[in-house]
């Protein structure tokens, strides 16, 4: 795990403080390392044709995660591409000719190509082997070196049974052309999404049981002290990170919140330049979480959102109910459980 020498005072943490939510820049004081994930995707991305898998709900990092390995790939010499499908107009999802032509054209742009998309597209031949001949021949052929592709936001494909039982297979298919092909070997696939997928594949056929798979966990508490000794708390005393824990468990996203407001309550509030780093924000925090899961707390715009995301469809909020009542496991329907998921 990557640390800082030395624990910075509130002064210095408020001068570089950034409001979470989006991805964590590359530059920042407040990242955590997520390795060995991490550690092991930088050095995948170096493998001829290889294939990586990130998986993990919403906001617990995989955004961040995704600019250390477009980093690296730079780093390497390699260009990169990163398609976000949450950028795709619903038009793009009309049709899978549709898909892959918005897919090969956003490509090219990226690789500052001109897409003359027609001189290699065949309605005879269909989509798929229209696209792969695309990548191959016209792609990969004009980069000299590696590309990295990022797919970012897949599960918006998921919900798009047409287009992802035809779409999910292509990529599988693109990796085993690099066990043979060096021009398929200069591609390197990242795949990011949030949720389980829940379309039958065959296994000979899904991407979802090749490369390597990682999925993101919540922070361990040693990994909840190193930031909140980042944003300048050196409590002594593990009461603290233990309450904040009780309450969001390691949630990256809501564990970083909390130290955001905590943060910015003691600045507004009360003088930090001398103050023990063992007792700053003690009290506060405390405060912060009693009134964290209220309208008017630190949570709320968060909880608000899921909130709505579930009350909106009927049955998703029945299923949620039966996860609150029930004592033991159930069992839900997958595509219940994949919404669920999804939004929570």
């Amino acid at each position: 795990m990557a640390g800082i020498e030395k624990s910075p005072n509130l002064i210095q943490t408020v001068a570089h403080l950034e409001f979470p939510g989006g991805p964590i820049p590359i530059d920042s004081p407040f990242y955590i390392d997520r390795s060995p994930a991490e550690t092991r995707a930088c050095a995948e991305i170096g493998k001829p044709g290889s294939l990586i898998r990130i998986k993990a709900p919403r906001k617990m990092g995989k955004s961040s995660l995704m600019l250390r390995i477009i980093h690296a790939a730079v780093d390497r010499g390699y260009r990169t591409v990163t398609v976000d499908f949450q950028q795709a107009d619903e038009a793009v999802f009309a049709t899978l000719d549709k898909f892959l032509r918005w897919l090969c054209v956003n490509v090219a742009r990226q690789l500052k190509l001109e897409p003359n998309l027609d001189e290699f597209w065949d309605e005879d031949m269909g989509s798929k082997v229209s696209c792969s001949l695309y990548f191959e021949n016209y792609l990969l052929e004009q980069i000299d070196s590696p590309v990295v592709l990022v797919l970012n936001e897949v599960n918006r494909v998921f919900e798009r049974p047409k287009i992802a039982q035809e779409f999910l297979p292509l990529l599988r298919f693109w990796y085993e052309q690099a066990r043979a092909s060096e021009t398929w070997q200069k591609l390197r696939i990242v795949v990011i999404h949030s949720t389980e997928i829940y379309i039958a594949l065959s296994l000979n056929q899904s991407p979802f049981n090749v490369g390597l798979p990682i999925k993101l966990s919540e922070f361990t508490t040693e990994q909840v002290e190193d930031l909140a000794r980042r944003h300048g708390f050196n409590w002594s005393d593990s009461y603290p990170i233990e309450q904040l824990i009780k309450m969001v468990g390691g949630h990256p996203y809501l564990v970083h919140l909390a130290l955001y407001h905590l943060t910015i309550l003691l600045q507004n509030h009360r003088s930090i330049a001398d103050e023990p780093g063992e007792e700053l924000g003690q009290a506060e925090l405390a405060e912060l979480l009693t009134a964290a899961p209220t309208q008017s707390g630190i949570y709320s715009d968060y909880l608000r959102n899921q909130s709505i995301a579930i009350q909106q469809n009927p049955e998703l909020a029945a299923a949620f109910q039966q996860v609150l009542d029930a004592k033991n496991s159930i069992h839900l329907e997958p595509l219940m459980a994949y919404q669920l998921d999804q939004k929570c």
